[in-house]
Order: C-alpha cells, then sequence, then structure tokens
C-alpha cells in the first residue's frame, strides 16, 4: 500500500498502532501473529506452527532455537502497513521464564491484544501479563482462540475475563456453536454473520450482511440448539452485559471480545480491522521530573527497551529497538543519550520486519525503530534532541536463579567471553563477582532457568563457543547500602551459605542459600538496608 501523499507529521501520527500480543503458552500467540501478517497482507504464506517438522517456522520465530522448541523466547518487531495504518506488531515470548523481555516491550506499546484458549479461560501467565497493561494503563482487547474446539461456554469467558481481572467485557461478535458444531460469528455492531468452514487452510468466507439471528440466511446455517443458545445469550448480553463504550476502552476498563479460531484463519481479520479502527494512537508519556512528552512535540525523543545481538548471522552486530514518543526522526539527525550526556549520530536506522530490515529514512511517534552498530546504549536509555529529557520506563526483576557459566575450551575463551559481554548488554541475565567467580567462571542470574538454556545455545551458534553449566548455592540477591554511615561491608552479622558479592556496574549485593539466611541477616544487621533491585549508581 502507498502511503498518502502529503501527510502531515500530526496525520502521520495518527495513523500509528503499536502494540503487543500476550498470552500464556500455546493459547495460540504465535499463531495468530502470523494471520495478522498474512491479512495484513504482510507475509504471502503464513508458516504453520504445527507443521515445524517440515522446516516451517513462523516469521516471528526468527530464533533457530525458537524453531526447535517451539516456542517463543524473544520478542520480535514487526512492522508494516494495513488499511491507512502504520501497524507495529511486537511478538512476545509467551514462557515465564523470559517475562522480563515481554514486560520491557510492553513499556513500548499503546495497546495490547490478549489471546485466550476458550477451552482453558484465563490461565496463570496470562493474568501476570495482563496486570503489567493495567498498572501502564494500556488498552487491552481480548481474542477468545480455538472456538473451532471443545470450549468452554462463552457467557462463562466473559464472567471470567471480569470476576478475575476484574475487566468489563463487551463481546463484539458471538459465537455461533463451539467445537464440531462451531458454525461462525455474528457481528453484533454491524448485523452481520461470518461463517465457518473448517478445510485444509481455513477457508474464510465474506460476511453476509443480516438482519439478526431469525435472519433465513443464519437458520440455514447453523444447528437449531446453537442458534436457540445464541438467542438466548445475545438477549441476557443486551440486558445485563457491558455495553460498547469506546471512551472505557482507552482507559483500559472495558476490553472488547472477539472469538474466532486462528489456526484456521477464522476471525482474525474481523478483529485486526476493529482493532484499528478502536485502538489508540501514540498518546503522551511523562518524562522525569513530571514532564509531559507529546507525540506531537517538534523535538525527538525514544528510549531503548530492547537490545539483540546477531539477528543477522552475517554480521557480529546489534540492533537496539527505540521506541519514539515524540518528533520526527530522520535518519542522519542527532541526539543525546541522556544517561551518558554523549551525542550520537543515528546514521544506520532500519525498519524491522522480524529477521529482516530495510534501511530506514524517517519514521515519527510511536514506530519502533532499529538502531544497528556497536554505540554505548544501554536498557532504558533515553534518545532525544535535549538532554533534559529522561524516560523511566523500564521495569527491573531480580533474578530468581543462580549458575556459574564457565569455558571448558580454554581456545574458545575470547569467543566466550565476547559473546558473553554481548549477551549481558541484552539485559537477559545478570552477572555478579563473588569470591568464588572470576570473568572466566562468573556467577549468572537468570529470571528462569531456560534464560540460561538460551544463552548456551547462543554461545555455541553464534559464536562457536562452548561453555558448561554448574549449580550455584545461592536463590536470592539483595543490593545492600548503609544507613548508619559506616562503610557498608564492616561490622555485618553474616549467616552461613551467605556472599559478599558486586553486579555487572561495581553495585555491592549479597548472595543468600536460603530464606532463612536473609531474614536472619535482617534481622541481625542494624543501619543495613537490602533491595530486591539495585540502588542508584550514585547512592550505593
Amino acid at each position: 500500500m502507498e502511503k498518502p501523499a502529503l501527510m502531515t507529521p500530526a496525520e502521520e501520527i495518527a495513523r500509528r498502532r503499536t502494540f503487543a500480543i500476550i498470552s500464556h503458552p500455546d493459547a495460540g500467540k504465535t499463531t495468530l501473529t502470523e494471520k495478522l501478517l498474512l491479512y495484513g497482507g504482510a507475509v504471502q504464506l503464513a508458516g504453520s506452527v504445527t507443521a515445524r517438522k517440515n522446516q516451517r517456522a513462523t516469521t516471528s520465530d526468527w530464533m533457530e532455537l525458537e524453531r526447535q522448541r517451539g516456542i517463543s523466547v524473544s520478542s520480535t518487531v514487526l512492522q508494516f502497513e494495513y488499511g491507512g495504518c502504520v501497524v507495529n506488531l511486537l511478538d512476545t515470548p509467551g514462557h515465564k521464564d523470559f517475562s522480563e523481555d515481554t514486560y520491557r516491550v510492553l513499556t513500548a506499546v499503546d495497546a495490547a491484544i490478549m489471546v485466550i484458549d476458550a477451552g482453558k479461560g484465563i490461565e496463570s501467565q496470562t493474568r501476570k501479563l495482563f496486570e503489567v497493561c493495567r498498572r501502564r494503563g494500556v488498552p487491552i482487547f481480548t481474542f477468545m482462540n480455538k472456538m473451532d474446539r471443545p470450549a468452554r461456554e462463552p457467557m462463562e469467558l466473559l464472567d471470567e475475563l471480569e470476576n478475575v481481572l476484574g475487566i468489563g467485557a463487551c463481546a463484539i461478535n458471538w459465537p455461533l456453536g463451539q467445537g464440531s458444531f462451531f458454525r461462525g460469528v455474528y457481528d453484533r455492531r454491524k448485523n452481520e454473520l461470518h461463517t465457518f468452514e473448517r478445510t485444509a487452510h481455513g477457508a474464510y468466507r465474506a460476511p453476509e450482511l443480516v438482519s439478526g439471528l431469525t435472519d433465513p440466511a443464519v437458520i440455514a446455517k447453523v444447528e437449531p440448539a446453537a442458534l436457540e443458545q445464541a438467542t438466548m445469550e445475545l438477549e441476557m448480553l443486551e440486558g445485563a452485559g457491558h455495553a460498547f463504550d469506546h471512551h472505557a476502552i482507552l482507559a483500559g476498563s472495558l476490553t472488547p471480545v472477539f472469538f474466532g479460531s486462528a489456526a484456521n484463519n477464522f476471525g482474525v481479520q474481523l478483529m485486526l480491522d476493529a482493532f484499528l479502527e478502536l485502538a489508540p494512537p501514540p498518546g503522551p508519556r511523562e518524562a522525569i521530573g513530571s514532564i509531559e512528552v507529546k507525540p506531537e512535540d517538534k523535538g525527538f525523543t525514544g528510549f531503548i527497551f530492547k537490545i539483540q545481538a546477531n539477528m543477522d548471522p552475517r554480521h557480529r552486530d546489534r540492533i537496539y529497538f527505540v521506541r519514539i514518543v515524540s518528533g520526527k526522526f530522520e535518519r542522519d539527525m542527532q541526539v543525546v543519550n541522556s544517561r551518558t550526556g554523549k551525542n550520537v549520530r543515528l546514521s544506520n536506522s532500519q525498519r524491522v520486519f522480524a529477521q529482516e530490515r530495510e534501511t530506514l529514512d524517517e519514521a515519527y511517534a510511536g514506530d519502533v525503530i532499529g538502531i544497528v552498530g556497536n554505540h554505548d546504549f544501554g536498557i532504558g536509555d533515553t534518545l532525544a534532541s535535549k538532554a533534559s529529557i529522561v524516560f523511566d520506563e523500564i521495569p527491573r526483576f531480580p533474578p530468581e536463579v543462580f549458575a556459574y557459566l564457565q569455558s571448558p575450551n580454554s581456545s574458545q575463551f575470547k569467543r566466550f567471553r565476547e559473546g558473553l559481554t554481548q549477551l549481558l548488554q541484552e539485559g537477559v541475565i545478570q552477572q555478579f563477582l563473588t569470591p568464588g567467580s572470576t570473568q572466566r567462571v562468573p556467577l549468572l542470574g537468570a529470571v528462569g532457568p531456560l534464560q540460561f538454556e538460551v544463552v548456551q545455545y547462543r554461545l555455541q551458534s553464534e559464536y562457536n563457543a562452548e561453555s558448561r553449566l554448574d549449580p550455584s548455592p545461592y536463590s536470592h540477591v539483595r543490593w545492600v547500602r548503609r544507613t548508619d554511615g559506616v562503610k557498608w561491608h564492616d561490622d555485618l552479622n553474616m549467616p552461613t551459605g551467605t556472599a559478599i558479592a558486586h553486579d555487572g556496574d561495581d553495585r555491592p549485593v549479597i548472595l543468600f542459600a536460603e530464606t532463612w539466611s536473609l531474614k536472619f541477616f535482617t534481622d541481625r544487621n542494624e543501619g543495613v538496608e537490602l533491595s530486591e533491585l539495585p540502588f542508584p549508581l550514585e547512592k550505593a
């Protein structure tokens, strides 16, 4: 689709839609992502998640490990144009071990699509991700997936949204049957019948304009029992359900609900069209100092929410993902890294579509762009025309698992160290130096054990460096500082199995083997403050 001519910056910003897809593992998130790309015209043939044994994989799962395991382990940016909108779709990992990556991505979006398996309802990871969105005031759209399989009653699913998540639910369409008796959905807003036909390719018939569920076209295609149930449920919704309220949707207090089957391409385009219509364009964000930064402000601002090394196996480079908050981006422009105070020229800018890239000359507020190079950028850095603008968007999480990682082959140590340094910069894992660890055998911390597997896999596949993971006795880490004016490590009453260490920024931490030792330390050491997250560097 060609870009409309002579658009003002405000018009460009208004057509941006930047969102993430969230779900519990196996709810169908990656499949839905692929089908959104298919209907958006971004890919010609959607890869089949179930056909990975035949060496086919989804566009968003670009890492070989993802293709082998059949799970998403890294967030992905996919940008395309559809329906007059510039769509920035951020696919996220569903597995809890990679939730830190997902939480960071959610700082860069203006809305989210929540995928729920209609047979299982709300699951644990869905609830956690929903809470992150709610705390940030992110509008949420819900896709009840797998309606062509045995599913729970639709009214029960709506009630669960309200009772478990505490959000109002407004059904935009309504299912006609379920499982083997699923015949399609009825669009409540447009009085349209969308019929479902189970075929090898998930055929999607054009919608039919009907007068309601009593229309002969509906009666001819839906079993009497399913039609009777749908009619009764829709009457209940009209009398007691939440009415459509666009303001409530934008406020995050009401979720529009769509029913369908991503694997069979059913209901996907219906949801995509409605989402682009109802989802918000980029809005203002608050910088440190209660400074409101509006998308239409002329000064360029943005923040880095993700760093990824070696997306292109032909190059050993890094790509920094930047969410533009305000102004217009132009290739070769100069900005200030607010953390370092240094001026930086953004010359190698890219439009990103999973693993594919193309040179990007300009972008607007709401867009997610990639900056390629070996810049001294970190997760959470603000890039702006003025150094006075600093965003504090990126959440941080304490590691919950610890292990020693070493290079068993001394001839590969240089590659091992180079690879580990790059992976540490991505923020997937953290490094701690203890009396028992060295640069050669560092202690690593992660949110979940699968992150260690990803690190080892990437060291081998991207840097040709073998590694060995050894267990660690630690289960908790706390950053430490004194509040009594004494040097922080003097006269500490240390329980058995506790170690003093430093993080990658040389901030002091204490590692604990068990919960009781953490409580013992807290009770026996007055004038010492502990934190699950790092204190600011200047206060350490």
